[in-house]
Order: C-alpha cells, then structure tokens, then sequence
C-alpha cells in the first residue's frame, strides 16, 4: 500500500484542521475570541467540510463566518443549524446529523458518536435552542481513523466504539482553557473539564487508541493547562494494556505529520 501522508494543525481548544491528500477537514473552529489562536478566520483555506460537535461558543466559534466566506458545507446538530441560518447561511449548505446518521458530505464520510454533554445556545431573538452534541469519526486516508471526542464526560460506551469503529487517533478533551474559565461570570470555581486528565486516559484504553492527543486547552505555558496535560500523557501510559500506545500534546498552531503505514 502507497504511503499517504495527513496533517493535523491545532487551533487550540479543540480545533482542528485535518489535511489529508484529498481532503481539507475542519472542526470546530473557535479562532475569534482564542488568545491562543494561530490564524485568524478570514486566513482559514475553504475546507471540503467543516464540522461542528456542538453549539458551545469555544466550538461553534467561526464555523457561521468560514461557512459564509467559503461556501464551504457543514455536518451539525439541528440547535447549530438554527444559528447558521440565522447568519444567512443557506439550508442547502447545512446537513444536520445526529449519533449514527452517518453521512458523506464534500467527499468526507462522517460518523457522528455519542456525547456525554450538552449543546445550548441563544438566538438573536433571545431564544434559547438546545439539540445533541456529538463527537466525530472520520478517515482521512485509509486505515487513518480520527476520532474527535467533542466536550463529553467518560462513558462505558467507549468500549462499543473501539468494537464497532475502532479509531486509531483521538483528540481527547483533558483540560480547561484557563483564559476562558477567567472571563465567565459563574458562582465557585470548575475543577475538571468534561474529561478529567486522569479519566482522558482511561478513555483512550476503552477507545483502543494508538496515539492519543490531548485537547481542550490553549496554552501550555499556563501552570494549571500544562498541570493537565501532563497528568493525561501519564494516565494513557498508566491505563495502556497494549504497551504501544503514544499520547501527545500539541501547541496551537503546530502541525502534526502522520503516516498511513503508521496505523495499518
């Protein structure tokens, strides 16, 4: 088999742009309002698909303006729907999905999977609309399967995934963007993300993952972020009964070069 080669940058939080050599994959790019952002929007290439896991502000982000620039297609839950047509993006540009609907949009086939979250957000209106968060598998190149977890809390299910799917590359949410965290105006004090650094690497072993990237942050020079992702790349060596799996983290902007002959 020919060696393919896929590239991943990281947009922090959980953003990311996946070029493989006949796709552009974009998820859930919050780039306006990231202090840690590599690019701005308007510099985003037009992808084939951009995906969006859920309505939450740091993954919704520019996903309405890149759409519009671009006319670029886009596989969501029906409350972003809702949000896109309201920014003038047409119907015919949107395909809503949910957990097991799979779909193939701009080339990609996308397999949305369950997610232990929620996803609300406000219309202009005032309205409040709420749908299904989702995480996201998707193969970029042969035998290359990316599983991106969205924002969800562990669940036993992870297992049927790793049965049914089997993905080989998981962007797993073990942090919270400290920055973000200071400008909410919320009671008390968040102690965990949707994953706890220790319960992202279980994760990853009910997963069968083969690398594992830690997501969900924005600097690694912040003591609590990088605090975080340490203690992650420690539970997936801790929690790896295969002996073989990586674990990773990733500064916004660097981009991650990867083989399929890595994951055959």
């Amino acid at each position: 088999m020919e060696t393919m080669t896929t590239h991943i940058r990281f947009l922090g939080m959980a953003g990311y742009e996946i070029v493989s050599p006949t796709h552009r994959i974009l998820i859930d790019p919050f780039l306006t309002g990231n202090p840690s952002a590599p690019m701005s929007h308007e510099d985003v290439e037009k992808p084939d698909v951009i995906l969006v896991t859920h309505a939450a502000y740091d993954h919704l982000g520019d996903a309405p303006a890149i759409a519009k620039r671009t006319g670029a297609p886009v596989v969501c839950g029906g409350d972003v729907k809702a949000v896109l047509l309201e920014h003038g993006i047409p119907h015919t540009q949107i395909q809503p999905t949910v957990w097991g609907i799979v779909v193939e949009v701009g080339g990609v086939i996308v397999r949305p999977v369950e997610s232990h979250h929620w996803s609300q957000t406000q219309l202009q209106n005032g309205q409040y609309v709420s749908g299904v968060p989702m995480g996201f598998i998707i193969e970029p190149e042969p035998g290359m399967r990316i599983y991106h977890c969205g924002d969800t809390a562990i669940f036993g299910d992870m297992k049927l995934i790793r049965q049914l799917y089997q993905p080989t590359i998981g962007l797993m949410g073990c942090a919270n963007g400290q920055e973000l965290l200071r400008r909410a105006q919320f009671p008390g004090k968040l102690l965990t993300g949707e994953m706890s650094p220790r319960e992202a690497g279980l994760a990853s072993e009910f997963l069968g993952l083969k690398l594992a990237i830690a997501s969900h942050y924005l600097n690694l020079q912040d003591e609590t972020e990088l605090r975080e992702v340490t203690e992650f790349i420690a539970a997936v060596h801790e929690f790896d009964t295969s002996g073989t799996r990586k674990a990773i983290s990733m500064e916004p902007g660097e981009v991650l070069e990867l083989h399929s002959d890595q994951f055959v």
